[in-house]
């Protein structure tokens, strides 16, 4: 498979993942090794429940504190949420869905989220897996990866 094709599969699959480069560069060395490329399409094809919310939750942290705080999910909402004309302040909005998100997840009480109120959040509401924006494939783009990669599976020798 040439690289065009391949920078098209991968594209499929990928493209509702902003944060795609941070929760696959495990090392933080700016790179994507091959290592860390086949781990991440494992988890993002194969996943476990664990291996998702361990997944996200790296992309979530955007500053890799171990927390996700207020400013953090403001950001990410802010980018992540359908602009609406209204004479209201967006940011006001989003503020309030913060302070809403924060009563939901934040099981200590102490204005951030941790792995573990996080991961206690998304075992009593899966939904809440991507609470802060995409960084899974849809299935959808899951279904369409797969079936151009299991199509033609010769394809791959000249990789």
């Amino acid at each position: 498979m040439n690289r065009k094709k391949l920078q098209k599969l991968t594209d499929t699959l990928t493209k509702n993942c902003k944060h795609l480069f941070r929760g696959f560069d495990k090392d933080n060395d700016g790179y994507v090794n091959v290592s860390e490329w086949i781990y991440g399409l494992s988890v993002f094809l194969r996943g476990t429940l664990e291996e998702k919310m361990k997944y996200c939750f790296e992309v979530f942290d955007l500053n890799g504190d171990g927390f996700i705080s207020k400013e953090e999910m403001f950001h990410m909402l802010k980018n992540s949420l359908l602009k609406q004309p209204s004479e209201e302040d967006p940011d006001e909005g989003i503020k309030d869905l913060v302070e809403i998100t924060l009563k939901k997840m934040d099981h200590d009480h102490d204005g951030k989220l941790s792995f573990t109120d996080y991961e206690q959040a998304v075992r009593e509401e899966t939904l809440l897996l991507e609470a802060f924006g995409p960084c899974l494939p849809d299935p959808k783009s899951h279904m369409e990866f797969e079936a151009q990669v299991f199509k033609d599976p010769n394809e791959f020798n000249d990789i």
